[in-house]
């Protein structure tokens, strides 16, 4: 039997080398580059200072006690990226732990973001056996 070949343009829409539009529900379409993680991580600060996976990510670096910079590998357009932040421990924290994004001026720049992480309340810093975080918005 002889096998139909598939339109990827009439599933996709419109694409070139920089940008692919899905069709959505109805008239609704998406930019799928506007919509992918840019850049993502898994780290433990706990027993080191370690990247466990990560994508499009350069390095870290401890700043101190629940403290940590992390570098990308490609430049972010602007500093009004998304940032997404899970964390845990497998001590006595887990069910307690905290994180924010740094807040200092040069805390998030087009090539880097810092969090905070913590314990038991707000004001205590801590390290943690695994961070994650995702980050979204145009690339450079």
């Amino acid at each position: 039997k002889r096998m139909s070949t598939l339109n990827v343009d009439a599933l996709v829409g419109n694409t070139s080398a920089n940008a692919i539009t899905v069709r959505g529900e109805g008239s609704a379409t998406t930019s799928l580059q506007q919509g992918l993680c840019k850049a993502w991580i898994n780290y433990n600060t706990r027993t080191s200072t370690s990247i466990s996976d990560s994508f499009s990510v350069a390095s870290i670096s401890d700043g101190g006690t629940g403290l940590t910079t992390i570098n990308f590998t490609n430049a972010m357009a602007n500093a009004n990226f998304c940032q997404t932040m899970g964390m845990g421990d497998m001590g006595t924290t887990w069910t307690t732990s905290h994180a924010m994004a740094a807040t200092n001026d040069s805390a998030k720049t087009t090539g880097q973001t810092k969090f905070h992480t913590g314990g038991q309340n707000t004001a205590t810093a801590s390290d943690l056996y695994e961070n994650n975080v995702m980050i979204a918005g145009d690339l450079a």
